[in-house]
């Protein structure tokens, strides 16, 4: 059975694991569409770690932005999506120049095609909303299209966890 999944939750609480294991729990045929490009020595490492953690299982897909064009392009009964992460796709649109609206209509197109496709979702981003109010105008602008993102996520998701010290939380099933 096909599922949407949506996983939040802060910095280093557990997501990627967690992501993980329900994507293979729902299927076999795996693809990580990764968001984060790979622009200096420690990230390529962290990235190079994460797909080791994998495995030869998962099919990896590197796509920025061009996230539901790559979904709609590898789509098919059976498979199994694991993106992450909605912050980076949220956050390099942003740094393109999306607008707010933009920002919001792509979070809005994301989500219906994940309801939509063939096969199963699972997503991931950061719960950026419980921390401190950004000091600056771009800070506060991404708080608030991140914030956007994740209730349109969660809103269209059949199931959605929080992560909080390595902890899952269903909060939506």
């Amino acid at each position: 059975m096909k599922k949407f999944i949506f996983i939040t939750g802060g910095a280093r609480s557990g997501k990627s694991a967690f992501s993980e294991a329900a994507a293979t729990a729902l299927g076999k045929d795996l693809v990580y569409i990764a968001t984060m490009e790979a622009l200096d020595g420690e990230m390529k490492l962290r990235i190079k770690k994460h797909i080791s953690r994998r495995g030869q299982d998962w099919k990896t897909i590197e796509e920025p932005l061009r996230v539901v064009e790559t979904l709609k392009k590898n789509d098919k009964v059976g498979r199994v999506f694991l993106l992450d992460c909605l912050t980076l796709f949220i956050s390099n649109h942003m740094l393109k120049g999306a607008s707010e609206s933009g920002l919001e209509k792509k979070a809005k197109e994301l989500a219906r095609f994940c309801k939509s496709c063939k096969g199963s979702v699972v997503i991931v981003s950061n719960e950026v909303g419980m921390g401190l109010v950004p000091d600056n105008p771009l800070g506060r602008k991404f708080r608030d299209a991140q914030g956007i993102a994740n209730k349109i996520m969660a809103a269209t998701a059949d199931e959605v966890y929080f992560l909080v010290s390595g902890i899952a939380i269903k909060i939506k099933s």
